[in-house]
């Protein structure tokens, strides 16, 4: 069984994070999804409204628990203990693990990379802004990995650019929803604020 591993910040998550789950979908017997604390970033959204979401992100693909789940007890700093927890489900499982194009340098860093990279396919989700250099590639092919470059081209919308000026079209409505339901940023400026976002004007 062929399971894909998507761990990601999801501060908030956006169409580019939709995109990513239907390419998933489309090639994997069972698609993974968790939010992740990143070690890299600080002043993150509690994980508990981000992994809310994702579960969010996830119904939008109107598919099957079978073919795609949020598991919030994937969620570990270190993907080394994601990955020993995702083969106590799937003893069987042949892992891929999903990463942007903008992780490929910091992975040969993490937690026992090697010994990480020696039990899972990686597959790197292109991103605008961010090159894919050839020597970086052969650095984790050499760890023990194999890399397949998606191809896919993804919206050009990112949750750092939404948590400093939100645009209405970067997240799905049910997402807007829940960020504005639970206030989970603020912009200097009300006005700042999609469409979606903004409190109706009284008759």
């Amino acid at each position: 069984m062929k399971i894909a591993l998507f761990g990601t910040s999801a501060d908030p998550p956006t169409f580019g994070h939709l995109a990513i789950l239907r390419w998933l979908v489309q090639r994997f017997d069972h698609v993974a999804v968790w939010a992740s604390d990143n070690p890299f970033k600080a002043k993150q959204v509690e994980l508990y409204h981000r992994t809310r979401m994702m579960q969010l992100l996830v119904q939008e693909l109107q598919l099957p628990a079978t073919q795609v789940r949020v598991y919030p007890e994937l969620s570990y700093p270190r993907t080394l203990f994601t990955l020993a927890k995702a083969k106590e489900y799937w003893p069987e499982g042949e892992f891929t693990l999903t990463i942007g194009a903008d992780i490929v340098p910091q992975i040969p860093t993490w937690y026992q990379a090697q010994q990480l990279l020696s039990q899972v396919h990686l597959v790197v989700i292109p991103r605008s802004g961010y090159a894919l250099e050839p020597q970086a590639i052969e650095q984790l092919r050499q760890l023990g990995t194999t890399v397949e470059i998606a191809d896919l081209e993804t919206p050009d919308v990112s949750s750092t650019a939404y948590r400093t000026y939100p645009q209405a079209d970067s997240v799905p409505p049910s997402i807007q929803s829940y960020i504005q339901q639970e206030q989970l940023y603020e912009w200097p400026d009300e006005t700042q604020k999609p469409l979606a976002l903004q409190q109706p004007v009284a008759n």
